[in-house]
């Protein structure tokens, strides 16, 4: 039985340019990461792998440039990693993203059963917590968002049981297999590659799937099948006029400087 691991290549940094023709991400130049949520999937799946035996397979769809991701997957023990890498899937927003993955889960599926698939509960760069959900609707799976334990995985009975951490409390819900997982950071801790892992990983084929393999409707996938768009993207603007003082060697200044501040502002009583 599969295990699938969704994962997304982001930035690592706070300075996203966007294209502002395509309204698209500009890739060029910017260090990318595994999305932090993501490595936590992974963790669990690899942890599900070591106490019942599944395969893992770790998917991520972008430029080709994102194999350096799944090669991490790799290190720390997927079986398995898979590229879906086309220029008709570039520009998709978290509906085309998700008809791309659910239809290669689907695919895989078809070379071996699909019990679980795991990804982060959001990405850092979009935040929507869209593409999971979309994924367990399109194939049919159960839904369990929000994961910060695997209770019980019962591969005879084909049922899981989890704890969802919502705001405020705990919810324990088990569920028939296949069932999409959406994790937090809390669910554990994401271990580190082994030094022969790592350079075996250098060696392993990272398989690549363009749509000649999925077989999708270009007007599903990429921008053609993207019915949002960004229209704008901008920094809040901040109000200039900092106070810079010495709070350590100077604590009567800063505070004169505060206080001075607040008054211009009317937002102290005189």
């Amino acid at each position: 039985m599969l295990i699938v691991v969704c994962i997304k290549q982001v930035p690592d940094t706070t300075q996203v340019q966007i294209d502002p023709v395509t309204n698209t991400l500009v890739r060029e130049g910017i260090p990318f990461i595994a999305n932090p949520y993501d490595t936590h999937a992974l963790e669990e799946a690899l942890r599900l792998k070591d106490q019942f035996g599944m395969r893992v397979v770790a998917v991520s769809m972008g430029p080709p440039n994102a194999e350096a991701t799944l090669r991490k997957a790799l290190a720390v023990g997927a079986d398995e990693a898979i590229l879906l890498s086309d220029r008709v899937f570039g520009g998709a927003d978290t509906l085309a993203t998700s008809n791309v993955l659910s239809a290669a889960i689907k695919k895989l599926n078809e070379q071996e059963e699909v019990g679980l698939v795991l990804c982060g509960k959001q990405t850092i760069d979009g935040d929507t917590a869209q593409v999971g959900p979309g994924i367990a609707t399109r194939n049919g799976y159960s839904q369990l968002t929000l994961v910060d334990r695997v209770d019980q995985v019962d591969l005879a009975g084909k049922k899981i049981r989890v704890r969802r951490k919502l705001e405020g409390r705990h919810e324990i819900v088990e569920a028939p297999m296949p069932a999409m997982l959406t994790v937090v950071r809390e669910l554990n801790r994401p271990r580190y590659p082994t030094v022969p892992l790592r350079l075996e990983s250098e060696d392993r084929e990272v398989k690549v799937w363009n749509n000649e393999a999925l077989k999708l409707d270009v007007n599903s996938i990429g921008l053609k099948g993207s019915p949002t768009w960004v229209s704008r993207i901008f920094s809040p603007e901040r109000e200039k006029g900092e106070i810079v003082g010495d709070g350590l060697h100077d604590p009567k200044g800063t505070s004169r400087l505060l206080i001075e501040k607040l008054l211009s502002k009317d937002l102290l009583p005189v």
